[in-house]
C-alpha cells in the first residue's frame, strides 16, 4: 500500500505536466527544460546535506538519469508545441506499452508473449486513430512531425525506467543530482543554440510548480515506489494518468471531445492494461 501511494503521488503531479507545458510554449524549449529541472533538483538538498555519499554514484548511472530526464522532457515539450498538444500527449503516453513490450529486451527472465504483441499493435493503433483524427487549422487534421518527438520521448522514459533496474542500486534522493546536471546541460543548450527571452513572472511562477511538481517530487515519489512495491501493480496505476492528463489538458486548451481522442484513449489504456496483466 505504500507503495501505491507514491505512485499516486506522481501520477497526480504528472497530470498536470502537458498543460503546464502547453501554458508555456512560448519559451524555448531548453529553457523550460533547464530551468524546471534546475528547481526540481533543490528537493534533493535537505537529503545531500543529511548525506553527502547520497550523490557519490558511478558515473553509469548518472547518465542513465541524465538520458531519462533531460531526453524526455525536453522530447515532450518539443512535442506538445510541434503538433496538435491532446494527441501528441497521448501518443507520449505509450510509454507505459512500450515498458511492457521492451522489457525482455532489458531485464532478464521475462519474455515476450502473444498477448503483448497483441497489446504492442493496439496501443499503436490508438496512436495512428489520435494522429488521424487531429485537426491542425485548414489541413484538416493528420501528420505533423511533432509527433516524432512524442514517440521518442515514450521510448525513453520507458527505457530508462527499466535500465533503472539494471544499475547498482542507488538512494532516492540521487535522482536530484540527475536534475541537477540535466537541468545545467539544458541551460548550456539554451545558451549556444536558443535566442535568449524574457521570463515573467507568471512564467516563472509556473515554471516553479513545474519544477517543484511534475519534474521534482513526481520524480523522487515514482522512485520510491519503484523501489517499494510490485512494478506490475504500479504500472497498472500508471495508466490513470493519460486519462487525467488528457482530460485537463482538453480544459485548458478549451478543445471539446472528440470520438478520435476519445476511441484513442480507450485503445492506448487498454492496450497497456492487456500488456501488463499478461504474465
Amino acid at each position: 500500500m505504500p507503495a501505491n501511494l507514491y505512485a499516486l503521488g506522481a501520477i497526480a503531479l504528472w497530470v498536470l505536466l502537458a498543460s503546464l507545458g502547453v501554458s508555456l510554449r512560448h519559451l524555448p524549449p531548453f529553457l523550460l527544460t533547464g530551468l524546471a529541472l534546475l528547481t526540481g533538483s533543490l528537493l534533493a538538498l535537505p537529503f545531500v546535506w543529511k548525506d553527502r555519499r547520497a550523490w557519490a554514484i558511478p558515473p553509469a548511472t548518472l547518465a542513465l538519469g541524465v538520458y531519462g530526464l533531460f531526453g524526455y522532457h525536453f522530447l515532450l515539450f518539443i512535442a506538445l508545441r510541434h503538433a496538435p498538444p491532446v494527441e501528441a500527449n497521448l501518443v507520449n503516453y505509450l510509454w507505459p506499452l512500450f515498458m511492457v513490450v521492451l522489457a525482455p529486451l532489458f531485464l532478464r527472465g521475462l519474455k515476450l508473449r502473444a498477448a503483448h504483441v497483441l497489446a504492442a499493435l493496439l496501443g499503436f493503433a490508438g496512436a495512428a486513430v489520435a494522429i488521424l483524427g487531429a485537426r491542425t487549422g485548414s489541413a484538416g487534421g493528420g501528420w505533423a512531425w511533432g509527433y516524432l518527438p512524442a514517440l521518442g520521448s515514450a521510448f525513453i522514459w520507458a527505457s530508462y525506467s527499466l535500465l533503472t533496474q539494471r544499475v547498482p542500486a542507488f538512494p532516492t534522493a540521487a535522482i536530484g543530482l540527475f536534475g541537477l546536471v540535466s537541468g545545467l546541460l539544458s541551460l548550456l543548450c539554451h545558451w549556444a543554440l536558443e535566442p535568449s527571452v524574457a521570463v515573467s513572472g507568471r512564467d516563472a511562477a509556473l515554471i516553479a510548480v513545474m519544477g517543484l511538481g511534475p519534474l521534482g517530487a513526481a520524480f523522487f515519489l515514482w522512485d520510491r515506489a519503484l523501489k517499494l512495491g510490485d512494478a506490475r501493480q504500479i504500472g497498472i496505476l500508471s495508466y490513470l494518468t493519460p486519462l487525467g492528463s488528457t482530460a485537463l489538458l482538453m480544459l485548458v486548451s478549451g478543445r471539446a471531445l472528440t470520438w478520435s481522442i476519445g476511441l484513442a484513449a480507450a485503445m492506448i489504456i487498454g492496450a497497456a492494461l492487456l500488456g501488463t496483466r499478461t504474465k
